[in-house]
């Protein structure tokens, strides 16, 4: 057994051996590092890599490493020096990073639309009710035995609309066993929501990249101002955080806010699902979004 034991001991330091020798490697083949800690929302459809690779074509020496999370973590993470930039879909979560310096410079670079998905059966009867009205029946229903709801829970962008959403509902369900607190990411919330015929909140991309997997979970509320999902980029504060750096996270900034990133956002989806996964801002709602981002911001922080 102590044998045994120790042989997979050695294995395990001979595994970490090799993956900090092939970071070493990839960072030491590339001139230029850039880290991003994002939101498991914009990596998980695969925008990301397509946008990674376009930039590359331009900047063929840069290693771009992005650190998927939910949007709380990565705010975190790039406060504790761990990213050059960050992408963020938590408008009130951004705000506190922005007020106590760490964040420099950010801009809103493209939008969808958060949508309550559920069993087809519908058991709350929201189908085609305003978004905060579909939460409070879903909770109504909870407390009658006639419904679940399963919850991220992890401080990512998702959980904290979801949140501010039970709270404009009049409504609290934290501790209710109805209630289902995962701590996991989109996908797998999803998953257990189709497993448990389950309702829960969504983004849409995540959700149009896993429908073929989802059986009878369907999107039954997919309209409402408060449902706008708005994604923000930001530059970590090289003054506040060191190491940071600044001029590559800045050029792929400009990067996905030119007219070549922003069709790559706008027609991302289109050719496998139908539909675009993301909203450009390029020639976009720019005033709207930005109203909206404020009021989200200061929703979040009340």
């Amino acid at each position: 057994m102590m044998r045994m034991k120790t042989r997979w001991i050695a294995v395990a330091l001979i595994v970490v051996a090799v993956v900090s020798l092939l970071y070493i490697y990839q960072s030491a083949h590339y001139e230029n590092v850039l880290r991003i800690t994002t939101t498991t929302s914009l990596y998980t459809t695969g925008l990301l890599d397509k946008l990674a690779d376009a930039f590359k074509q331009k900047h063929p020496n840069v290693l771009v490493q992005f650190i998927p999370v939910g949007s709380g973590e990565a705010l975190r993470r790039a406060a504790q020096g761990d990213a050059d930039m960050v992408l963020s879909h938590a408008p009130n979560l951004e705000r506190r990073y922005l007020n106590d310096g760490t964040l420099k410079t950010g801009r809103i670079f493209a939008y969808n639309y958060f949508i309550i998905v559920g069993p087809g059966n519908d058991p709350a009867g929201i189908t085609g009710m305003e978004p905060l009205k579909a939460m409070a029946a879903i909770y109504t229903a909870g407390e009658e035995g006639k419904a679940k709801f399963v919850s991220r829970a992890d401080n990512s962008g998702t959980h904290a609309r979801e949140l501010m959403l039970w709270s404009l509902a009049g409504v609290n369900p934290s501790g209710k066993s109805w209630y289902l607190e995962l701590g996991s990411d989109m996908a797998q919330t999803l998953m257990v929501a189709n497993e448990k015929g389950a309702y829960t909140l969504s983004d849409i991309g995540t959700y149009l990249k896993f429908s073929s997997r989802l059986g009878e979970l369907k999107p039954l509320i997919d309209k409402g101002d408060v449902l706008l999902n708005i994604y923000s980029v930001y530059v970590v504060n090289p003054v506040k955080v060191p190491a940071v750096n600044e001029k590559l996270a800045e050029a792929f900034m400009e990067f996905i806010l030119s007219e070549e990133g922003q069709r790559i956002i706008e027609e991302y989806g289109i050719a496998e699902y139908g539909k675009p996964f993301f909203n450009a801002v390029i020639g976009g709602p720019t005033e709207k979004l930005n109203d909206a981002w404020e009021s989200m911001a200061e929703l979040g922080m009340s």
